[in-house]
């Protein structure tokens, strides 16, 4: 992973300062809380429904064992005990006193991470795939253009103060595991047949109050241009668009008032006349941070598979299904990389313990080189694990109540966290999540159900993704009361589509069963090995929206 120099580290140490001098004079009363707010979001804090939420930044997902264990600190000593991960890679602390944030940010800054720019009209903390570096239908590894990208975007000068915030996602696979054509710009590394480095890059998507699958702006940027191309996307957005209406700031509308077309021709406008040499992305500077993200000292000897692995996968139902699940395929024989569930039946989606981390971090130091990921669907990852090795880290995570085998089930969830700590939400999310965890328990359900994403909301912000769920459930007031909308047939990936709106919203206890009425559905509708998705493209709505809403 990249390591700062000295340059890096003085920024960030620096910032520590500004803001604890800034938080005395909050305090102190010299500043007013609409002083304070612009200061505070530019380090990450927001003040929720209770008590202030500090957003810690976590670059492409990418985190060492020794970030891993101070997150940890931070939970037990400044918090309550855990943190939060989000749908852009990040963790949340949601109960810091004020005048301890100071002091979380130069714990912080000790392991080289802070919460600059994880708020604010910015470029936001730019995220990747998971399996960056490990997936085996990879092309390029993203991961030193991420942190080249983040490098450049971090307090740039003309794009600090855009009209809203700012998402950037990268690929280099032929799967899209990063929701690239959901995001504000999306980038797909990939080769030419000649052999050379491109992007392919999609602009324009999103989600919350006006959902938009991306439009495609470039097939084939050459890598010289990634930083000089961007710019021109981002300039173009910052002249033209809307900062007299938030709800229509998003470059998403830019693009479909200005259609794909003539911003394409804006933007290249631009490039042609203001690309310079400073900005040009040399094989020199990419080699240079490449080296940043070289891969671990992978064993040459190992098996692929372990007699032990098998003969107690064949013994044990539960480290089977483990394997089944959480379990995916590495481009280098013999390792796997193994995702870390933080959807236990009774914990709210993404939740994660101190202890939790501090076991994590011991696993990856012993099993996984020391580094630990975090997913946009609120999992955790380890990245590299030698074949040999998976049993003991399943018995491992077991212990810990972190081998939930459950990865792209239906209790996997995407939840924001609603009402319960959002103050913009306006209906509770997290225990319908778990409502929904607690009625479709029986893992052999879930298994003969297969592939299903379920994403919930608890406001048309869209922080759950509940756009892109194959179901879909935004919460929304009724005169006081909760109510939930559930849509169907919404995906994330190269397939991207927005789910469509069943019906009429239903009242908080009719929620559950009416996704048991749609599941049973499925199951009385799907052709043989059809994914729920695939059954509701193929049929349409109707005959899940009779079924959701017999009585």
């Amino acid at each position: 992973m990249y390591r700062y120099n000295a340059l890096d580290q003085r920024i960030v140490d620096e910032r520590v300062g500004q803001f604890r001098d800034q938080v005395r004079r909050r305090l102190s009363g010299e500043l007013s809380e609409d002083e304070f707010r612009p200061l505070r979001l530019m380090n990450g804090l927001y003040y929720q429904r209770h008590a202030y939420m500090l957003r810690v930044a976590i670059p492409y997902g990418v985190l060492s064992t020794a970030q891993v264990r101070m997150l940890a600190h931070i939970a037990r000593t400044f918090d309550r005990g855990y943190g939060h991960f989000t749908t852009r890679q990040n963790i949340q602390y949601n109960w810091p006193e004020l005048e301890a944030v100071p002091d979380i940010l130069a714990c912080l800054a000790q392991v080289q991470m802070h919460a600059i720019q994880t708020s604010g009209n910015c470029v936001r903390n730019i995220s990747a795939d998971h399996l960056a570096g490990v997936a085996r239908d990879e092309a390029v590894d993203p991961r030193p253009y991420c942190e080249i990208m983040r490098q450049w975007s971090t307090f740039h000068p003309e794009f600090s103060y855009l009209p809203r915030k700012f998402k950037l996602a990268f690929t280099g696979a032929t799967t899209d595991r990063a929701a690239i054509k959901l995001h504000d710009i999306g980038y797909r590394a990939l080769r030419s047949p000649e052999g050379e480095v491109g992007f392919q890059v999609w602009v324009g998507g999103g989600m919350g109050r006006t959902p938009v699958v991306g439009e495609l702006l470039h097939p084939f940027l050459p890598e010289r241009d990634l930083l000089s191309f961007t710019e021109s996307i981002l300039r173009v957005y910052n002249e033209l668009g809307d900062r007299k209406d938030k709800y229509k700031a998003r470059i998403k509308i830019l693009v479909r008032r200005l259609g794909v077309a003539e911003f394409r021709r804006l933007v290249d406008e631009d490039h042609a006349a203001t690309r310079t040499p400073e900005l040009v992305l040399t094989p020199e500077r990419v080699a240079a941070m490449a080296a940043h993200f070289a891969p671990p000292a992978f064993d040459p000897e190992a098996p692929a598979h372990d007699a032990l692995v098998d003969e107690k996968a064949s013994e044990d139902a539960a480290f089977r299904a483990w394997l089944g699940h959480n379990v995916a395929p590495h481009k280098v024989p013999g390792y796997h990389a193994v995702i870390v569930s933080l959807k236990a039946p009774d914990v709210p989606p993404g939740d994660v313990t101190d202890a939790q981390l501090e076991a994590l971090a011991d696993i990856a130091d012993d099993h996984a080189f020391g580094e630990v990921r975090s997913l946009h669907t609120q999992n955790l990852l380890l990245a590299s694990v030698a074949s040999r090795d998976l049993y003991a880290v399943w018995q491992r995570l077991r212990l810990v109540k972190l081998a939930t085998p459950n990865v792209d089930t239906l209790t996997d969830q995407i939840c924001c966290p609603g009402f319960d700590f959002c103050s913009l939400a306006n209906a509770a999310s997290i225990p319908v999540a778990q409502e929904i965890a607690e009625a479709f328990d029986d893992l052999d359900h879930l298994y003969d159900l297969g592939e299903i994403k379920l994403k919930i909301s608890g406001c048309i912000n869209a922080c759950g993704h509940h756009h892109v769920g194959h179901i879909g459930i935004l919460g929304i007031d009724k005169r006081g009361a909760d109510f939930y909308q559930v849509m169907l047939g919404g995906a994330e990936g190269d397939d991207a589509s927005l789910g469509r709106i069943l019906g009429p919203a239903f009242a908080r206890e009719a929620v559950v069963p009416a996704i048991g009425r749609i599941l049973a559905a499925y199951v009385d509708l799907r052709a043989d090995g059809e994914r729920f998705l695939d059954t509701v493209r193929r049929l349409g709505l109707q005959p899940f929206k009779e079924r959701a809403y017999a009585h």
